[in-house]
């Protein structure tokens, strides 16, 4: 089973790290890392990745991952990436995303009239693109998996592992992972956050 998880300048790391550990390690999974070219991508906040596929020699994967970032507007008009996620989509058995990966999904066209989730940021960005945009952490629409922010990817990928091969296997992993959330905060949505830090972040996301 090849598992695409495609890379572009500025992703966000968590986007792309949090379901491949979820889904990377089983046995049935052959990873790759996928770009235009081979030339190493950073992520927003200036991680090196090695890219070990590029676009040209993945061309059936099983399972795309995409990732989110600050750099989903330039991704928007990237060609190469829309280009090949709307010509690999007819043939895979899941298409993902996680985060603004999303607007990806939508700009190539694989998410008309089909129910998506993103960043809560930019859910007006992706109704405008034209999808039915939900407002849960992990969305399903038949082959299509869009996970929220950033985070939501964990638990997409762990909601997809249960999917594929069982809710044993998806908790087997999810207790390797010693996926136990209890953050410090409870402030992980717009609805619970102070109204000031949601304006601050509106702004931040805006200026980015």
């Amino acid at each position: 089973m090849d598992i695409a998880f495609v890379l572009y300048d500025r992703f966000t790391a968590l986007d792309l790290v949090g379901p491949y550990e979820a889904l990377a390690a089983h046995p049935e999974v052959t990873p790759h890392f996928v770009a235009a070219t081979r030339d190493v991508v950073r992520c927003d906040a200036g991680l090196p990745v090695q890219p070990t596929a590029t676009f040209a020699e993945l061309t059936r994967p099983d399972i795309v991952v995409v990732p989110g970032g600050s750099g989903w507007r330039p991704a928007l008009d990237n060609t190469a990436v829309i280009s090949w996620l709307a010509a690999v989509h007819p043939r895979t058995t899941w298409t993902t995303s996680v985060c603004t990966g999303s607007l990806l999904l939508a700009k190539a066209g694989i998410l008309a009239g089909r129910r998506a989730t993103t960043h809560w940021t930019l859910r007006e960005t992706l109704a405008a693109l034209g999808a039915e945009v939900a407002t849960e952490r992990v969305v399903f629409d038949e082959k299509v998996v869009t996970a929220a922010g950033v985070s939501a990817g964990i638990d997409m990928g762990l909601s997809l592992a249960a999917e594929m091969w069982g809710r044993e296997t998806g908790e087997f992993i999810q207790l390797v992972m010693e996926y136990d959330p209890q953050p410090p905060m409870d402030c992980g949505s717009p609805e619970k956050a102070d109204p000031a830090v949601v304006a601050a972040v509106r702004e931040r996301v805006a200026a980015a």
